[in-house]
This record gives structure tokens, sequence and C-alpha cells, in this order.
């Protein structure tokens, strides 16, 4: 079995790569830029001259960099645009068995992520035939997700199968420091105090562990389901408490100080697992999560 895996140089294209080659997958791993010899080639490179047909492709390529780069770099929606009109155009073309897309939950609207909803999001919240006029969704990374997801409904209807998933805070040991869970995680370690936390702390996540998204992920893949899948726990947990749990395993109890001014994202977002639970349950809990990453060298 072959897999083509886009944005392997990322956090989740890295770990689906490792995982599909311990299960005896052959590999051909790129990125949004050719970066070494291990990824020789840009992904828009290949939608334009690749004709090898793949039993899966795993589209995880986008340029994003945390919520400073999703609420402050504008251009990256053309980019991200143009990632994923060119892979499904591409994949249509040369008759790809299978598409995993990696969407978000990001997708979802806004309006049902606040402080006086608590809602846990289900997947029928985005209609396909609605998805255009049910709101505003986060940012730009989240309008292009949605138009991903509509991409990924006319490439299904062109005849090529496409699963789609919607992760949710997805984290890890080795997940880049721009993002919360790596940055407080990172901080615990150097014992600091005052400890800051980006917003006022309240917004509440999803936090599913970077094992569960890619084993949750490809168990939706091999139920050959057509229906978008979220892969998250149905658990909330505030940035405040993430940054008490990060400083109680590491020993030490800070001052805990919020930065309002920061980018913050919505208030909350918290998924329903109901769906994701008939192909996967999540198995890494945050308090393991938290201590795998501390117990890492940087």
């Amino acid at each position: 079995m072959r897999a083509l895996i886009t944005g392997a140089a990322g956090f989740v294209g890295r770990h689906i790569d490792a995982e599909l080659q311990s299960r005896g997958w052959e590999t051909a791993p790129v990125d949004i830029r050719a970066t070494s010899e291990s990824l020789p080639y840009d992904a828009l490179d290949v939608f334009r001259w690749e004709t090898e047909v793949y039993d899966l492709v795993v589209h995880c390529a986008y340029h994003v960099g945390g919520r400073a780069a999703i609420d402050g770099e504008p251009r990256l929606l053309a980019r991200n645009l143009e990632l994923d009109s060119s892979m499904f155009d591409w994949a249509v073309r040369t008759g790809q068995q299978r598409v995993l897309y990696f969407s978000s939950s990001a997708a979802y609207p806004i309006g049902v992520q606040t402080e006086a909803s608590r809602r846990r999001l289900h997947e029928s919240v985005i209609a396909p035939d609605e998805q255009w006029v049910i709101g505003r969704r986060d940012a730009r990374y989240g309008w292009a997700k949605l138009t991903g997801e509509r991409l990924a409904q006319a490439a299904r209807e062109s005849g090529l199968p496409v699963t789609v998933v919607r992760p949710f805070s997805g984290y890890g040991e080795d997940q880049d420091d721009t993002y919360p869970f790596r940055a407080m995680v990172e901080r615990a370690k150097r014992r600091e105090d005052p400890f800051v936390v980006w917003g006022p702390g309240t917004q509440v996540r999803d936090w599913v562990h970077i094992d569960d998204v890619v084993a949750g992920a490809l168990a939706v893949v091999e139920s050959g389901t057509d229906e978008p899948v979220n892969l998250c726990t149905g658990i909330g947990t505030s940035m405040l408490a993430l940054a008490e749990l990060c400083c109680k395993e590491a020993g030490y109890r800070p001052e805990i100080t919020p930065l309002p001014d920061k980018p913050t994202g919505v208030a909350y977002r918290v998924g329903d697992p109901t769906r994701f639970h008939q192909y996967w349950t999540p198995k890494v809990t945050l308090e393991e999560g938290v201590r795998r990453a501390l117990e890492v060298t940087s």
C-alpha cells in the first residue's frame, strides 16, 4: 500500500507518516516547499506533474503557524485555497483511490462557540447544502477549511472517495511552540513565575493528543464513511486550567497572569464525539499528555 502525504514536515503530517510506515505502508512525503533530501518535492509541483495513483492521499499541507499567524497573516488565505484546490483537481484528474482531507474545528460558525452557548459541536452543525449561509467562521483559516470541505464534496460528486475529519485542539510533545500547549509546557519546564497565558484564560478547548488524532483519522478512513467526523474528546479545558495542570505536573505553583491583549480565538470550542466513538475512542488523557511533554528534553 502506498500513501502520498502532503505537509509531511508538519506536526500532523510527520505523525501520519510515521504511523503508516509502522503499519507497513510505503509513503511518499511532500511538504509546502522542498526542504531536504527526505522531502525533495514541493506539493504544488507534485500536483502539476505526478501521475501515480496512490492507495491513499493524506492532505495535511497548510500555511499556518498558531494563533498569531491565523489572526495576523491575511495572505495565507489565498495560499491555502491554492493548495486545496490544486490537490482536489489533481486527485480527481488522476483517479486517486481515496483522499483523507484534514479540515478543522475552525470550520464551525463562531456564533455557536460562545461562553453563553457552551455546546458540543456536532458534525451536523455544518450542513453541506447550507454551509455558506449559517454564520461567520474563525478568521480566514476557518473560511479556508470550510471551502476545502466544499471542494471535497464536489470532488466526491466527481467520483473521488474523500474522507473529511475535523480535528479539534491537537497537541503533543513535539508540537511547535507557537501553539498554546507546547508554549505552556515550555514555560512550566522553565518554572516561569509569573506564568503568562494568552487572552483572558477562560477560553475553552477540546484537547486531543496527536496519537488519537492519527489513529482516529486512519480508523475513519478504514470505515469508508462519507460523513465528516470530529476528532475530539468531548471534554472542555480552559487555558487557565491547562496552565495550572502544566505547573502542577512540573511541581510548582506560580502566579498565573492572563494577557488579555493577545489573540485568543473563540470562547468555547468543544466537539461532540458521538460519531467519532463509532470508529475510535481517545486513549491519551490530557494529564498523560502533559506528563509526556514535560519528560521531553527541549
